[in-house]
């Protein structure tokens, strides 16, 4: 046998050590400059500096190492990009948080010195993220890495946004935007999550001012509010315009309680008069809605709370109160006053800070926008041309479509000291202000925008801004973008994928890519979404521990079908491991079979090829399509499928069972063909596998004769069309449907290997027999005759266990081991199995629909199987009456 090194057992840890850094040291990730291949690209959707990664990351790179490692080894010219975000405000909270922890606040420290220790922080955790995609197997191309406070993505950001305002697409102005305030920073609609709260709305009586007006004989209107604390800032009352019941009202004012400041009552035709009471008090600084309808009516706007929700000295005695306790201490005081009429408990979708948890205050601020609806036009547009984005699966499409239909003006200001500050500045005396590349010449007489833009600003310039962009004559930009593909979860179509399409639009006049595929979340075994507060998440890395790399890669590649969700669960990762263990032990049968001078190439002489050979090359022929072909339409679950059924069945289970009578034999010539074939297999298929599980396919293919220095830049397979070989595969299966049908009745007659049986092959079909006939040495093999008999006037024994096969009937007599009852009540439910497969097939062929509208081939196909169910039961049915006739 020929000396390998593969110990009996495969050990992820062993077989993992060492080999990513090899690859990174050797250059193997780089992209070839090949100018005649063609380029194909990647960037990474950065991960945010804010922690370790999790399994959806995980999952995330794992598809696009995949991608990027086929395209490779097909010879494109390939660069994946990685990269990291700042995440603005995510990270800002994280570093608050530790600091929060010592007795520091960002405001002890300053902006210079804490800016400072955030860039500690990202250096420490950027440094955890590399290694985690080391230990994933991530073939990324390190030379390039970017970072979004980069030098050069900073100079892309400072550009995007001096020239969206020379447009007057980016504007400043006052307006109610969505405010955190433990951030202490505003924050965009989808920053916002809306979860479900307690609260309550509470009935409290406006009285009119004049004591001659009345309603409905009081001297009060009712108002409902969930937020009383808010009263302080409150300006008017409304009621919609055809409102009958409070036409009369319109112009009188009342008196709001504690604060007796009078309002007027007012109409317009926000209000609805189906909800409540239909009348509404009017709180611009604290409501949309409200800024609104004070907009249209030049009300007073008055903001009653501090920027960390505590109440300013608008909120009178309430003054410097968290917005929570002024809450109680104003309904105690309203219920004092006389002024509450009653108390209704209600749970209601509340506004909560996507990064801080916290509950969202509606605020009245200064800040910088995005005019949204010409940029949707344009990318909407682009959607519409030769130069769209596909997604997979289309229909997140349409969640891309709706958003950008229904698009608002995009808040791009954060209070935050972490990120690109906004390049606008001030003039100390006069006020004006400036925008532009770099800071005025005078910078001692200016004052620069405090504000940093949305991370998001920044990562939706991603595919282009990395490239070098905005130098368009950049070697990259000019060669690799647009970039081929993204890969990202539904979770954040709105967040990136639709922004880095309106901006790519803008600002090269091009996709960002030509297809997204969008994944979907990783859950726990009962469904659940992994969270802290579920204590459910699974570090990756603990996976890879305990189960290596290509195990884990393995499940998250095959685990669903795009666009849907994927529940982990060990039992999946045991699966997984076992496969790969089944790889490795065939590997190493094969390796030590080998001779030392076989390579991995298929000998000239293919008429010396056994039928098992010819099938094994057809089956792999096959497999390569299959697998290329669900590569190129993302449907990595079909792709693992196919090769999990050709290594496991086809070649573990049957070739290499098959090879061991010719290579335990004395034909050298047919030894050389076996080990030949055996190695061009094996070889074909780890370089299939490679993309998926890139560590253990290397390891056995350096145990493997090969060319080249690894299999990361080995050529990917191609369909040999001279390989293919139909009837191989029907001959092969009909070997196999024979094999199968006598182990299936020795294990019904509990008659073990070890014993020999008489083995009777009734068939007329003559192909059948001479299959079975030149096969006799793997029928002996595998079947373990005393006597084979094949013709087509056999008599069947009356005591014999029968199985039907297409075009056969098998027959062992075994008069000692079986009770005649059993078999009879065995062939009664083949029976009414075959029976149900007829009326299927009879009932589909009697579908109009189908036969007229399905392809040609796959009616007859159907025609085929209805013919073969037929024989087959009738042939049980016949052999029935005979056993039934002997026992009568």
């Amino acid at each position: 046998m020929r000396e390998i090194d593969m110990p009996g057992k495969y050990n992820p840890t062993a077989v993992e050590a060492g080999r990513y850094d090899k690859w990174v040291q050797e250059k193997r990730f780089k992209p070839s400059e090949n100018k005649k291949a063609r380029p194909y690209s990647i960037v990474i959707p950065p991960p945010n500096v804010t922690g370790k990664l999790h399994l959806g990351h995980a999952w995330d790179t794992t598809l696009q190492d995949m991608l990027i490692r086929q395209k490779r080894m097909q010879g494109f010219d390939t660069l994946w990009l990685p990269g990291m975000d700042h995440a603005g405000i995510a990270t800002q909270a994280k570093v608050e948080q530790r600091l929060a922890e010592e007795g520091v606040s960002r405001y002890d420290l300053g902006r210079e010195k804490f800016v400072d220790q955030v860039w500690d922080w990202k250096n420490e955790y950027a440094a955890t993220i590399k290694a985690q995609w080391g230990k994933l197997g991530l073939s990324l191309d390190y030379d390039r890495e970017r970072f979004t406070l980069d030098d050069g993505l900073s100079q892309a950001v400072r550009k995007v946004f001096v020239t969206l305002y020379e447009k007057g697409l980016i504007y400043r102005g006052e307006y109610i935007i969505n405010w955190d305030p433990k951030a202490r920073t505003a924050l965009s609609d989808i920053e916002v999550i809306h979860q479900d709260d307690e609260g309550a709305f509470y009935h409290v009586q406006y009285p009119f001012v004049d004591d001659d007006v009345t309603y409905e004989g009081k001297h009060y209107i009712e108002i409902a509010t969930t937020r009383p604390e808010t009263m302080f800032g409150d300006v008017a009352v409304a009621v919609h315009p055809s409102d009958e019941r409070y036409k009369a009202l319109v112009g009188k004012k009342v008196l709001v309680p504690l604060v007796n400041r009078e309002v007027p009552i007012i109409a317009d035709e926000y209000v609805d008069p189906e909800f409540g009471s239909g009348m509404v008090k009017i709180t611009p600084a604290h409501d949309p809605n409200d800024f609104g309808v004070g907009n249209r009516h030049d009300l007073e706007r008055i903001n009653t709370m501090n920027e960390d929700a505590s109440m300013n000295e608008r909120a009178g005695k309430y003054v410097g109160m968290d917005r929570f306790d002024a809450r109680k201490a104003i309904v105690a005081d309203l219920e004092a006053g006389g002024w509450m009429l009653s108390v209704e408990p209600i749970v209601h979708a509340v506004g909560h800070s996507e990064r801080t948890g916290v509950q969202v205050e509606s605020r009245l601020s200064t800040q910088w926008f995005v005019k949204m609806k010409p940029l949707a036009e344009q990318a909407l547009d682009m959607q519409k041309s030769d130069d769209r984005v596909d997604f997979y699966p289309p229909r997140f499409e349409g969640t891309f479509t709706r958003w950008m239909d229904d698009i608002h003006d995009w808040v791009i200001s954060r209070q935050l000291w972490w990120g690109h500050q906004i390049p606008a500045w001030y003039h100390k005396e006069t006020g004006e202000m400036y925008v532009g590349m770099e800071a005025p010449e005078d910078i001692e007489n200016w004052t620069q925008d405090e504000d940093v833009l949305d991370t998001w600003f920044s990562s939706a310039l991603w595919p282009f801004s990395t490239m070098g962009w905005p130098d368009t004559d950049a070697e990259d930009f000019k060669r690799y973008f647009p970039t081929n593909t993204l890969v990202t979860g539904y979770d954040i179509i709105f967040f990136w994928v639709a922004r880095m399409m309106f901006q790519s639009k803008e600002f090269t006049g091009r996709r960002p890519f030509k297809n997204v595929l969008i994944h979907g979340l990783i859950r726990d075994e009962q469904g659940r979404k992994m969270s802290k507060s579920l204590g459910n998440g699974i570090d990756p890395m603990d996976v890879i521990e305990k189960y290596g790399a290509d195990a884990l890669r393995w499940f998250l590649a095959t685990g669903s079908t795009p666009g849907q969700d994927v529940r982990f669960s060990y039992t999946k990762m045991d699966s997984a491991w076992n496969f790969i263990n089944k790889i490795w032990n065939a590997s190493r049968y094969v390796l030590m079979n080998l001779a030392d001078d076989t390579k991995a190439e298929l000998p000239a002489d293919k008429d010396s090829f056994s039928l098992a050979d010819k099938w094994i090359l057809s089956r792999l022929n096959e497999t390569i399509a299959t697998v290329t072909k669900n590569f190129d339409k993302f449907e990595f679950g079909e792709a693992g499928r196919a090769l999990y059924n050709f290594i496991w069945n086809d070649f573990a289970d049957w070739y290499i069972e098959m090879t061991k009578e010719t290579l335990n034999g004395d034909d050298e010539a047919a030894q050389k063909t076996v080990q030949a074939i055996l190695a061009y297999v094996l070889d074909n298929t780890l370089r299939l596998l490679h993309p998926i599980m890139p560590f253990v396919t290397e390891a056995i293919w350096q145990e493997m004769p090969h060319e080249g220095e690894s299999i990361v830049t080995a050529a990917y397979p191609t369909v040999n069309a001279d390989l293919n070989d139909e009837q191989a595969e029907v001959d092969f299966n009909s070997l196999v449907d024979l094999i199968k049908a006598v182990r299936t009745i020795r294990t019904e007659a509990n008659a073990p290997m070890s014993t020999t049986i008489d083995v009777l092959i009734k068939t007329s079909d003559e192909n059948l027999q001479r299959i079975f006939k030149e096969n006799i040495d793997y029928i002996n093999r595998f079947v373990k005759p005393k006597d084979l008999q094949i013709a087509a006037d056999i008599q069947a024994p009356d005591l014999a266990m029968t199985q039907i096969i297409s075009g056969a009937e098998i027959y062992v007599p075994l008069a000692e081991l079986i009770d005649l009852d059993d078999e009879i009540a065995r062939l009664q439910d083949e029976i009414k199995k075959f029976q149900g497969e007829v009326k299927r097939a009879n009932g589909k062929l009697g579908n109009e629909k189908f036969v007229n509208n399905a392809p040609e081939a796959v009616v007859a196909a159907e025609r085929e199987k209805l013919a073969d169910w037929e024989n087959k039961l009738q042939a049980t049915q016949n052999r029935l009456a005979q056993l039934q006739d002997a026992q009568a």
